[in-house]
């Protein structure tokens, strides 16, 4: 979320931005190896305002030189995370900020696969790319297909949703594939048709939902 040292500890309340630098120039020196079996190398940044609004061009420049995926992530408000609006920065105001730095950057939809989660843009003549994640300004809960196993095995059908129900439950109580596949079939089809049911950020603020910690994906 942040490429400063200090603001680094910070944010994780651990010292290893080191690490963190060193790991990451170890993926991109082994995706660069003919056989690699790594193909996507991304990096995930939840943009907050009053902490990394600023970075965002820093961290569109990492993919000049390097086959890198950065895709900026709406803050997006869940228990326990101290979300406010006054924190939130859009994916207009993202693109906003890149652009004073970067004019060219450019929509490139065809880089989109079906049901991505992420809008892609490029630099042309940059060797990765950058994606937003815009759960909150401009949603695609329309063509969304992610489904989450927690780890107390209940499925979750949306990340806003509090409703879930039991497979872990169902699984000791012995049940079969097929039974399993109908509950899970008949929770998708009552699937809101977007945030859960709760109607924008400031409705997914007011609701009881799990911490992201404890949903996982």
């Amino acid at each position: 979320d942040t490429l400063h040292e200090k603001k680094f500890t910070f944010i994780p309340r651990r010292n290893g931005f080191k690490h963190a630098k060193k790991s990451l120039d170890a993926a991109l020196a082994a995706k660069e190896d003919a056989g690699s079996p790594l193909k996507t190398l991304k990096i995930n940044c939840v943009v907050m305002r009053g902490l990394n609004e600023e970075e965002v061009a820093d961290f569109v420049g990492l993919t000049e030189h390097a086959s890198l995926d950065v895709r900026f992530i709406e803050y997006m408000p869940f228990d326990g995370n101290q979300w406010k609006d006054s924190k939130f920065v859009s994916y207009a105001e993202m693109l906003d900020s890149i652009k004073e730095r970067f004019p060219t950057i450019e929509r490139t939809p065809d880089m989109d696969k079906p049901n991505d989660t992420s809008k892609a843009w490029k630099v042309p003549g940059f060797k990765g790319k950058v994606g937003f994640i815009t759960s909150m300004s401009n949603h695609f809960c329309g063509t969304c297909n992610r489904l989450r196993i927690t780890a107390d095995g209940n499925i979750k059908v949306c990340l806003f949703g509090s409703e879930e129900v039991s497979l872990r439950d169902m699984l000791r109580s012995g049940a079969t594939d097929e039974e399993l596949a109908t509950v899970a079939h008949a929770a998708v089809w009552q699937k809101h048709f977007a945030h859960g049911g709760k109607g924008g950020m400031h409705g997914i603020a007011a609701s009881q939902n799990r911490p992201m910690i404890r949903i996982g994906g």
